[in-house]
């Protein structure tokens, strides 16, 4: 890369502070400035950068290739088509939009004015997804991987938070809720893993007391020779497996999530040696054919996470014309599903999947 791409970032609340601005920073992109209402912190944690009080200031700062939506869930459609409509490149913190028709109509502006937009999907760079990918590619030619054909999935994205805070996240009215917020990674590593499913059932409900969002759900999707099950809960003080995973030759087990969120709100930034490096899963497999009934079972080291590989190539698309790390199409199938997943919870029905989906499709 020969020049540095000049990122706006928009907010400074949880997501912009913790994941955007420390890997904006780490991916060799340059922080040039924020627009936030805690100018004051913002200014200590990034002291080059321009710090502006709104979204109209960040659009009229001098240099900028691109704008991160890093705001609540309920803005990102108007902020991300304002800063489309100025002439920037955008990234928008997940969900892309709150609503699918949204989703679509972002797609279109993008097009029509000949900006790139890439959903931040960063879990697509957790060190455990990176393993499983690898896991299941790892096909010599002719033969099946380690696992064999894959016959259950189960993705867990569980915490224990029984207390309601009063904060956007928490409010349906401002796009909050579990689904919305963590359905959106789970959904795209599904989606990434094995494409679209052919039916998919969900449950989203809220069980913590003065709860005003979904705070669980549980979604199935079915494909032709496996079940894939995706959750999520606030109520789990003893989570299960992060990923577990059958096959016809063995299984992967996997505890805990990676541990680059954590790092991060820890202060540690991704040029730290210890950055993404996670404890190891659990792989028990045959040994020679299926016939043989000696098993190993032996510790997998987990890839090392790299969430900063999102902003470099993101950079890289807008400067040299590269692929984008994650497409608004990819995420408009997300939101298909999503939507599906209110839809079966509501009616208590199996949604087929329709062919309207393309990315994953």
């Amino acid at each position: 890369m020969t020049a540095s791409l000049n990122i706006g970032l928009a907010g400074y609340g949880y997501a912009g502070l913790t994941f955007h601005a420390p890997l904006i920073a780490g991916s060799g992109a340059t922080l040039a400035a924020i627009s936030t209402s805690q100018a004051e912190l913002a200014q200590h944690d990034w002291p080059n950068a321009q710090i502006v009080a709104d979204f109209d200031a960040l659009l009229a700062v001098p240099g900028l290739d691109a704008v991160v939506i890093a705001t609540p869930n309920d803005t990102h459609f108007d902020l991300a088509r304002r800063a489309i409509e100025a002439g920037k490149h955008v990234v928008v913190d997940k969900p892309l939009t709150v609503t699918l028709a949204e989703a679509l109509e972002l797609e279109h502006l993008a097009a029509q004015h000949q900006r790139l937009v890439a959903p931040f999907h960063n879990r697509r760079w957790d060190g455990d997804f990176l393993t499983l990918k690898k896991l299941l590619a790892d096909t010599p030619e002719g033969a099946a991987s380690r696992l064999g054909r894959v016959t259950h999935f189960e993705s867990h994205f569980d915490r224990f938070r029984p207390l309601v805070r009063q904060r956007w996240r928490e409010e349906a009215a401002r796009g909050g809720g579990i689904l919305l917020d963590l359905g959106p990674h789970l959904l795209d590593q599904a989606l990434n893993l094995f494409g679209m499913p052919q039916t998919l059932s969900a449950t989203v409900a809220a069980h913590r007391d003065g709860a005003l969002a979904d705070d669980y759900c549980h979604l199935v999707l079915a494909y032709p020779t496996h079940q894939v099950i995706l959750h999520a809960s606030t109520l789990a003080a003893l989570a299960p497996p992060r990923f577990l995973v059958h096959g016809t030759r063995g299984s992967y087990l996997k505890y805990d999530l990676d541990v680059q969120e954590d790092q991060l709100k820890a202060g540690l930034r991704p040029d730290n040696v210890d950055f993404g490096v996670n404890p190891t899963g659990v792989l028990r497999v045959l040994e020679g054919g299926p016939d043989v009934q000696f098993e190993a079972q032996y510790e997998l080291p987990t890839e090392v996470g790299t969430y900063t590989e999102f902003y470099r190539l993101f950079a890289q698309a807008v400067l040299q014309g590269g692929a984008l790390p994650v497409t608004v199409a990819e995420a408009i199938d997300v939101m298909h599903l999503i939507a599906l997943a209110q839809e079966s919870a509501a009616t208590g029905q199996r949604m087929t999947v329709s062919e309207v989906c393309r990315a994953a499709g």
